[in-house]
């Protein structure tokens, strides 16, 4: 048996690095960027911060904003037509996950163009060629898409979410600024951070988890458990040990994958638009209690990472509970919803089940799900 890591070429971490995208463009011999950033984030100016410092260098670049929430088939072939007509040889992409995902899949058709039609390229396509060089530069704490070789796309007229994994699609460059995040809100970081921690805690218990992306996940938790409640607060440290915990959890999960925690929240978002890292932060706890026969020791390894006193000298059923405790109180502790009361129709319930069924996602679970098994999950938190 083998196990494959696939991470950055090379990554910037810590307060104003990045100013070195100048020194890397420069090194690759790029010439024009193609810089990727939402709607927002140009409004509020936090992409001016990059973009100041490619105008101080004198780097050529086109800003492409056309760039929704959860992005969809269409938003990405508009994203390949631009990229074509700009003339751009790489790109920057700047912002959570949304502009990421984007990104990875315009500079992946951009030089596999066989897969133009963007549904190809659910699972794990067989792409022949790395994408367009990535420069990635998160303005969230959360997706660590700037270090994974995943990206997420809505099918709008399916009302489903389709996972790609490439090993092509991966940035060659990610600058983790956590200045870059410092504009966040309270519930964009509070949701965020906790699409961190499910990476983290999800990434461990997963089926294909081994020694070193088991040691990735743990200093995850212990960082996030750290520091998200500092970083809702507007902390500087929290905020920096977020830029740095979601980071390191991406450097795991992406590697080994996931379960049904992001199989569920993957079709929330679709029929609902809801935000994937509030999914992702009702369902957890709900649903490592449904895990927890599955995980032999790994929840009492949860729990100390998470800080909880005196975990060795607990039973094991008290130590996965614990786990599970923990990991309730934080999101309650950053103001994130406990149920699905006001999201959820009951009469869609079936069709969201089985989209989690059918989810990239699911396989890596560490218990097998049954459809009747994941009704009942959506149904508990109603």
């Amino acid at each position: 048996m083998s196990n494959r890591i696939v991470l950055n070429e090379t990554s910037y971490h810590g307060a104003g690095c990045i100013k070195e995208i100048v020194g890397e463009v420069q090194r690759r011999g790029l010439k024009k960027a193609f810089v990727c950033s939402d709607p927002d984030l140009v409004k509020f100016k936090v992409t001016n911060k990059v973009l100041d410092v490619l105008k101080s260098a004198n780097l050529a670049h086109e800003l492409y904003s056309d760039i929704k929430p959860n992005p969809t088939i269409e938003n990405v072939q508009s994203g390949v037509a631009a990229y074509k007509k700009s003339k751009a040889d790489y790109i920057i992409a700047i912002g959570g996950g949304s502009s990421m995902d984007t990104a990875k899949a315009i500079g992946i058709i951009i030089n596999n163009p066989e897969f133009e039609d963007v549904r190809s390229l659910e699972g794990v396509a067989p792409t022949k060629k790395a994408s367009v060089p990535i420069i990635a530069v998160p303005t969230t704490a959360g997706t660590a898409a700037e270090v994974t070789i995943n990206y997420v796309i809505t099918d709008v007229e399916k009302k489903r979410k389709f996972v790609c994994v490439d090993v092509h699609d991966i940035p060659v460059v990610a600058v983790v600024d956590s200045d870059m995040m410092s504009t966040m809100p309270k519930g964009l970081t509070a949701a965020t951070g906790m699409d961190a921690l499910t990476h983290a805690i999800e990434g461990y218990i997963t089926k294909g988890a081994w020694e070193m992306t088991d040691m990735f996940h743990l200093k995850a938790i212990e960082i996030i458990s750290k520091s998200l409640r500092g970083a809702v607060n507007g902390e500087k440290d929290g905020r920096e040990g977020m830029a740095l915990g979601q980071y390191v959890a991406g450097m795991g999960f992406s590697n080994v994958g996931l379960g049904i925690v992001h199989s569920m929240a993957h079709a929330l978002g679709a029929v609902y638009d809801t935000p994937h890292g509030v999914a992702n932060a009702i369902l957890l706890p709900t649903v490592m209690a449904y895990n927890a026969e599955a995980t032999g020791e790994k929840y009492r390894d949860i729990a100390k990472a998470m800080g909880v006193a005196n975990v060795d000298k607990m039973g094991l059923t008290e130590a996965r509970k614990a786990a599970c405790e923990a990991v309730a109180k934080l999101s309650k502790d950053v103001g994130i919803p406990q149920d699905l009361k006001g999201i959820v129709r009951e009469k869609d319930i079936d069709f969201l089940a089985q989209s989690a069924m059918d989810d990239a996602c699911r396989p890596g679970n560490p218990k097998e799900p049954t459809k009747e098994d994941i009704v009942k999950l959506y149904k508990s938190l109603l």
